[in-house]
């Protein structure tokens, strides 16, 4: 269930969901990496006149951020793919970038952001817990804290919210 800007479940606790179940995204995410590109969302929303596909794209390297380029790069490659995987011309695509203030919206996206400053809103402390994404699975995520180091893992379970951390 979609609850604001997070894909939440019942509990409002943020929910993984495997990014090769999201549709055409297998389809898509090897020709978005053979350009040098993470493919972090993908979105298809068929309407009566058209169909609407929205895609958010990432560097490989964490330290490089996406500009309009990179957008144009991978709009002019994916587009022809999926109007020939949906069949239809009668497309609009937007391609953007995470965003310095990203919300994570599902927990698989903590595997593609390792190394990137994050902050997660912990039920169990009722509070936000900052850190660099050391790793993730399907269960949880390691934040190490960039004064101590001190590594803390957090289930998904107890995550409400999360976002990017920027300057």
């Amino acid at each position: 269930m979609r609850t604001g800007l997070f894909l939440c479940s019942e509990e409002n606790t943020l929910d993984y969901i495997s990014l090769k179940s999201i549709q055409y995204y297998s389809d898509c995410e090897p020709l978005v990496s053979g350009l040098g590109y993470i493919l972090v969302d993908l979105k298809i929303i068929p309407s009566t006149t058209t169909v609407k596909i929205s895609a958010v794209i990432a560097s490989k390297d964490i330290s490089k951020d996406i500009g309009v380029d990179d957008c144009s790069k991978v709009h002019h490659a994916l587009l022809p793919r999926l109007e020939a995987l949906l069949g239809t011309e009668d497309t609009y695509m937007e391609v953007t970038s995470p965003g310095m203030d990203r919300n994570i919206k599902n927990a698989a996206e903590f595997e593609i952001f390792v190394g990137r400053e994050v902050r997660v809103w912990d039920t169990t402390v009722s509070d936000w817990v900052s850190g660099f994404i050391k790793s993730s699975d399907n269960k949880s995520v390691s934040l190490e804290n960039k004064e101590t180091k001190e590594l803390k893992t957090i289930t998904f379970d107890n995550i409400a919210k999360a976002k990017f951390v920027y300057l």
